[in-house]
């Protein structure tokens, strides 16, 4: 076992460590899943970066934008930062104030107990994609860091995580988040010095293809172009990792600011796998496997110390968003489905509903493990994490959090009919555009719903402010 092996095998450790402190902190529901609601804003910009700058920016982006260009990189950093942002300008007041645990508890409040529970089937499949991409992620780095084949190294990834995750809840991903940030941040700054100062002209922007800088593909449409920008923007903003974090701050007003601070935050960094992207191709143009561009540019260029702290952080962010990915869809299924059936039959205790965020987590991350094993790629698995059922999602959740235009029908058939639409696009007709589409769909038949649903029920429920 190297040097660099055990170097990230210490920074892991460090994950466990910290998962077994706060697994005695949280008391009920609300200390494991939102940190008591409690963050301040150092903390709540930190883990708002970390939970989001993952393996689909470190990983994913930089292998994308390896193999097409700034044209497979549009999702991220620049979609998803953009994401943050509007999360920040519109949505984190509104979300805040209304106090709730988690999103599915909005469709609870505003609709009916039946929409909260297709909303959380819609949203678990999203999340444990997402947590599937960032254990792909750590499986290829341990894989080339160590020589083990993908499969395994994704087997000892989905391992740690899963066990790491399930001892501590937000406060100890909070925590984690600002030392893993700070080591992420100072990684990539210096693997990126490191590149530019290496006196290689192939490492100069100047030597890259200036198709490589264009955002589309010289074929793609005008709804094609949209489609790109669409699914990070809104196919991500109301998902329930980001608005765990908006949730779990200290007040409306810093659930604002620091959703904002961490978008802009996650720009700055993000351009440096952009960088990256661009220039590896002329740096290592034989990889056989794009997606092993960030290690081993950092196994060239990085002095052996500078290369296991840059391990060690890429590592331990990726840990950080995995966690974040199943305690969300976890807390989904153990508060909005598992606690009310249990309550049916005797008091649920908050010891027995933390016990069940806990299992579900473990359950969650094999599932997300199968998932890891048998993708195609990490930037795959991100976008259509991203776009599975979210444009519904997107169009209910903001009627809703916005008017009281609309009900229960009008928001089943709302959701149902937008995520048909994009499973048949995406996978039977083979559409450019099914999220667009999707999106589209889910505005018109939320739209025309609602106003048969207004005719039949009386005129109580027009555009009115929620």
């Amino acid at each position: 076992m190297n040097i660099v092996v055990l170097g990230v095998i210490f920074f892991v450790l460090i994950q466990f460590a910290v998962g077994l402190w706060a697994s005695r902190k949280p008391k009920n529901e609300t200390d494991f899943l939102l940190a008591g609601r409690r963050l301040n804003p150092s903390l709540a910009v930190f883990t708002i970066f970390a939970t989001w700058f993952g393996a689909e920016t470190c990983i994913g982006a930089a292998s994308s934008i390896y193999e097409n260009g700034l044209s497979g990189g549009t999702a991220d950093p620049f979609g998803f930062s953009l994401c943050l942002l509007f999360m920040g300008f519109v949505f984190a007041r509104p979300l805040w104030k209304r106090k709730f645990i988690t999103f599915a508890d909005l469709f609870k409040q505003r609709y009916s107990v039946r929409i909260e529970k297709l909303v959380v089937i819609i949203l678990v499949p999203a999340s444990m994609l997402w947590a599937a991409a960032q254990i792909r992620a750590f499986g290829q780095i341990l894989s080339s860091l160590s020589g083990l084949q993908v499969e395994y190294a994704i087997t000892i990834a989905a391992s740690v995580v899963i066990i790491y995750t399930m001892l501590g809840g937000l406060l100890a991903v909070a925590v984690t988040d600002v030392i893993q940030a700070g080591f992420l941040i100072v990684g990539l700054v210096l693997l990126g010095i490191f590149v530019f100062a290496s006196g290689d002209p192939n490492a100069s922007l100047a030597s890259v293809d200036a198709a490589r800088f264009s955002f589309v593909s010289e074929d793609s449409t005008l709804l094609q172009k949209f489609e790109a920008w669409s699914i990070p923007i809104f196919g991500s903003v109301l998902t329930q990792e980001l608005i765990t974090r908006v949730l779990a701050c200290r007040s409306a007003e810093e659930a604002r600011s620091s959703t904002l601070k961490g978008g802009t935050l996650y720009l700055l960094v993000g351009l440096i796998p952009v960088y990256l992207g661009l220039v590896g191709l002329n740096l290592m143009p034989d990889l056989a496997d794009s997606e092993q561009l960030l290690p081993e540019l950092a196994k060239t260029y990085l002095p052996t110390v500078l290369y296991i702290l840059f391990a060690g952080a890429l590592v331990s962010a990726i840990l950080s968003t995995v966690d974040s990915a199943l305690l969300a869809s976890s807390s989904l299924i153990s508060h909005n489905i598992v606690v009310p059936l249990s309550k049916r039959n005797h008091e649920v205790s908050e010891r027995q509903k933390v016990l069940f965020a806990r299992i579900g987590i473990v359950i969650l991350g094999g599932l997300a493990y199968y998932i890891a094993l048998h993708a195609k790629g990490v930037y795959d698995l991100v976008v259509t994490a991203s776009a599975f059922g979210s444009a519904g999602v997107f169009v209910v959740g903001t009627f809703g959090l916005f008017t009281r235009f609309g009900g229960e029908i009008t928001a089943g058939l709302t959701l149902v009919s937008a995520a048909t639409i994009w499973i048949l696009g995406e996978f039977v007709f083979g559409w450019a555009t099914p999220f667009f589409i999707s999106l589209l769909t889910g505005f018109g038949v939320y739209i025309v719903a609602a106003l048969i649903e207004r005719h039949f029920s009386g005129p109580a429920k027009g555009f009115q402010t929620a």
